[in-house]
């Protein structure tokens, strides 16, 4: 994952109020922290944060320009509106190169097992361990011809050089699953179908 640059500027109003007027002036509010140091509370420009976060996903790597000083982060926490789904807030990690920062990655599964099976996938993403500049948007796991009563686990996941898994790595990630036939699905129904009691009707000519 490469760099981005963003100029930030450096907050001295806070609370809910400050952070509707960095809002309507077309910024987000953030908090940089990490390192021992004292949190820095931040506006970043908000349609350039934006484009980021479509492009790069929320582990983007921000060169932040703020002021004279330069500074590397890791995009931690985004947190959007509830209805209106523009960015609220941004929770930035201080970070050095060559340090190793633990993230979560989406599991992209690609290709189709053989067929007449189900796949069922139970881990859409793994925690790694990784150079904070090295960050991958994403890992593949190809089930490509992959044969019924197959289970695929976490250790199983292809991780880019150097990444470590933190994830449980016996986690079953997916299973790949004979289909169930048209018979024991008529049969399935016809078993639920059984277990259906049907109240009796009432008689009005009792009222």
């Amino acid at each position: 994952m490469s760099e981005v640059r963003l100029a930030a500027e450096q907050r001295t109003e806070f609370g809910k109020g400050a952070a509707r007027r960095t809002r309507r002036a077309g910024k987000i509010p953030a908090v940089l922290y990490g390192h021992g140091s004292d949190p820095k509370h931040l506006a970043l420009p908000g349609l350039e944060f934006a484009r980021v976060v479509r492009e790069h996903g929320q582990n983007a790597v921000l060169t932040l320009n703020i002021g004279s000083a330069t500074e590397l982060a890791l995009t931690k926490t985004v947190t959007t509106h509830p209805l209106k789904n523009y960015i609220e807030h941004v929770d930035l990690l201080l970070v050095q190169r060559g340090e190793k920062v633990t993230v979560e990655i989406p599991i992209v599964v690609t290709g189709d097992a053989v067929p007449g099976t189900l796949v069922t996938q139970d881990l859409t993403s793994l925690l790694i361990e990784v150079e904070a500049l090295h960050i991958p948007e994403q890992v593949e796991l190809s089930i490509q011809g992959v044969a019924a009563s197959t289970q695929i686990t976490a250790s199983q996941v292809e991780l880019p050089k150097g990444a470590v898994l933190v994830t449980d790595p016996e986690a079953l990630v997916l299973a790949v699953n004979p289909a169930p036939t048209a018979a024991q699905l008529e049969a399935e129904l016809d078993t639920e179908g059984a277990g259906v009691v049907e109240e009796p009707k009432s008689d009005s000519s009792d009222n």
